[in-house]
């Protein structure tokens, strides 16, 4: 897929509409965690350099078309203007009157930051007057955010068939990234997916499939795999409804070349919590009174040895529990073998999704992945195989 970047188009005295993701979270009226703002700051830097005036456009939280004072963007300006090192001027509205006048009172290297889109009903219903007021305000739109490009909502999607339209660093770079393991990837290519519910990734196994060379399963998808198999899981959480459709993705993997790798041993326990007394089985052989909550050491040795073969790796889920010690083990483990071989210069190791995101974080391994994407549902459905509105709204 082609689209224009920064790059490819003359800002100079411009007023560039920028949909950046916003959706920081809070605690005593400040910011708590700056990632989504820090991701920002080259695109918004380059639009100053290039000599345009970014209007920022962004969501937070879900008023559902109405204002909401809790959800205004206004409380987040100090935590903007430290990260971009730029004065930064809030538009009480997104629309009219509020963003020219902001605009009208712009210094030199300043950016305006608009009031939540989502206070006006024609956001995530893709108005079309809504969109086409929001880009009177503007010259050049711009989209720097991924995690929203699901979504076919009047910053994201509508706004860009009005003005000329570009990805913006963020995006480029996360479209890059997934582009790079999913449309022509180094091979061999290994997917890790993981996570609860089988039922909540079957788009997922299914365009993967045909794309991986190797898909391990973990976490407690892994356990309706295994009783597809006729193993008992015990007390284990598995959805033995959706055994049939597990013999099935089997089957399609087996006939498309793609190897599915299971554990072939089990971290079990009788309660789930930390420090629970826990012991390590073959995975046919969980109690019937016990849970399996994460992979064994010899499935990590295996998956480790896969990494070492592989040139590319997509990263979804974790392989257990990893919230709670001592089920974090497995993820860890791997995460650091990935990580270590991505350093080393062996590995494009891209991954993505909150939890994710939050077991390489744990695991210490996610600065030294290729990339991870701050993107969650965005960056499933992409995997998915399905068109993100926002990103084809650019081409």
């Amino acid at each position: 897929m082609s689209w224009k970047t920064l790059d490819d188009l003359d800002l100079n005295g411009k007023v560039v509409l920028t949909r950046v993701d916003l959706n920081v979270p809070m605690q005593g009226g400040a910011v708590s965690d700056a990632t989504r703002i820090e991701r920002i700051v080259p695109t918004v830097r380059d639009i100053l350099a290039k000599g345009g005036r970014p209007v920022l456009l962004a969501h937070f939280g879900r008023p559902k078309g109405t204002v909401v004072d809790a959800m205004s963007l206004a409380q987040i300006v100090p935590a903007l203007e430290k990260h971009l090192a730029a004065p930064v001027r809030f538009a009480a509205d997104c629309i009219g009157a509020p963003v020219a006048d902001a605009l009208a009172d712009l210094p030199e290297g300043g950016v305006v930051l608009a009031e939540n889109t989502r206070f006006h009903a024609g956001e995530e219903a893709n108005d079309a007057a809504f969109a086409a007021a929001l880009a009177e305000a503007g010259d050049v739109y711009c989209n720097d955010a991924f995690s929203a490009a699901h979504r076919a909502h009047a910053s994201t999607e509508g706004l860009a068939r009005l003005l000329p339209s570009c990805a913006g660093r963020l995006m480029a770079e996360e479209l890059g990234a997934l582009e790079a393991v999913l449309a022509s990837p180094p091979r061999p290519v290994v997917a890790i997916v993981g996570g609860a519910k089988v039922s909540t990734k079957l788009d997922l196994l299914g365009n993967l499939i045909d794309r991986m060379d190797h898909i391990v399963i973990g976490g407690g998808m892994a356990n309706t795999f295994l009783a597809a198999q006729g193993i008992d899981v015990g007390q284990s959480l598995c959805e033995h409804e959706m055994t049939d459709t597990a013999r099935e993705i089997m089957e399609k993997a087996n006939g498309s070349g793609c190897t599915l790798h299971l554990p072939t041993d089990v971290v079990v326990a009788r309660e789930f919590k930390a420090g629970a007394d826990a012991e390590t089985v073959a995975a046919d052989a969980c109690p019937a009174d016990a849970m399996i909550l994460d992979a064994g050491p010899e499935t990590v040795r295996a998956i480790a040895e896969l990494f070492a073969q592989a040139k590319a790796l997509v990263w979804n889920g974790p392989l257990g529990a990893f919230e709670i010690e001592p089920f974090h083990v497995a993820t860890k483990a791997a995460a650091l073998a990935a990580a270590e071989l991505t350093q080393a210069g062996k590995l494009v190791s891209v991954a993505g999704g909150g939890d994710t995101v939050a077991a390489l974080n744990t695991a210490g391994a996610a600065d030294q992945f290729t990339y991870v994407s701050s993107a969650g549902g965005a960056f499933l459905e992409w995997l998915e195989g399905k068109t993100l509105p926002g990103v084809a709204a650019l081409g």
